[in-house]
């Protein structure tokens, strides 16, 4: 099985921007769909944005036009770029991945990583 772990996150001014990484181990993360999901404080985990085997991606409305999720396949990694961020964006960020083609949904997912905090603010 795979092991995930983000970094990246950190405090950050309105506007700014942010590049969020997936490091896998165990398995070639080239094999899984993955996607970055949020949970902010009082709030359920929501779906940010994915990518499947063969570099499709879909993104939640809110970001569509600010984040772009990309992989790594030589550093067996995926990133979330995050820009014009917003202190809506304020969260802690997690990757997952599955072993479905497609998956937007969190009860997909299989494989978790333990998380990043990113804080927009000023």
């Amino acid at each position: 099985q795979v092991q995930l772990v983000e970094s990246g996150g950190e405090l950050v001014q309105p506007g700014g921007s942010l590049r969020l990484s997936c490091a896998a181990s165990g398995r070639p993360v080239s094999a899984y769909a993955v996607g970055w999901f949020r949970q902010a404080p009082g709030k359920e985990r929501e779906f940010v944005a994915t990518i499947n085997r063969i570099g499709g991606t879909r993104y939640e409305d809110s970001v569509k036009g600010r984040f772009t999720i990309s992989r790594g396949n030589a550093e067996n990694a995926v990133y979330l770029q995050m820009n014009s961020l917003k202190p809506d964006d304020t969260a802690v960020y997690y990757c997952a991945a599955s072993e479905r083609f497609w998956a937007l949904a969190s009860e997909a997912y299989a494989y978790w990583g333990q998380g990043t905090q990113v804080t927009v603010s000023s």
